[in-house]
């Protein structure tokens, strides 16, 4: 399966959840390292632009392809089961703790849960220490050049 996400372009090969668990996020607390992607470029792109005004999406991003072998199991969790409040902004404690649960139980290393920005799309939560993780790789990463009719 192949998943998105933009990333600086000091950080090309960077699939380390580090930079998720300096601040934390909707799905993980901080200190709690996890690997958001996206199922598109364009939703790649609209989980970034909710932080930033789009003509403020800085110049060095790339957008980064990465594969997730087909073997890999996803856990989708049923709508019910995602905590009360977990697409609110700002997000809250009970998503992040979650996703905390998630990444402690190592039993997959890969959940997709839906995008709160994009109702009907979906993002790909990645466990960097699963031991599954060592299979996912970047398999491209390429200059994002927004269209310049955005800056209108």
């Amino acid at each position: 399966m192949i998943v998105f996400r933009l990333s600086r372009r000091k950080f090309p090969n960077h699939l380390s959840g580090v930079g998720a668990s300096m601040y934390g996020a909707r799905w993980n607390p901080k200190g709690f390292e996890m690997v958001y992607t996206s199922e598109s470029r364009a939703l790649a792109l609209a989980e970034i632009a909710v932080h930033l005004s789009v003509a403020m999406v800085p110049a060095d991003y790339l957008m980064v392809t990465v594969d997730i072998p087909e073997q890999l199991i996803v856990y989708q969790p049923e709508i019910a089961l995602l905590p009360s409040g977990w697409d609110e902004f700002p997000y809250n404690e009970a998503s992040q703790l979650f996703g905390r649960d998630f990444l402690l139980k190592k039993e997959v290393c890969v959940m997709k849960v839906p995008s709160a920005v994009v109702k009907g799309d979906n993002n790909y939560l990645i466990n960097p220490s699963h031991s599954d993780f060592k299979g996912i790789r970047i398999v491209d990463a390429c200059d994002f050049i927004l269209d310049r009719r955005l800056f209108r």
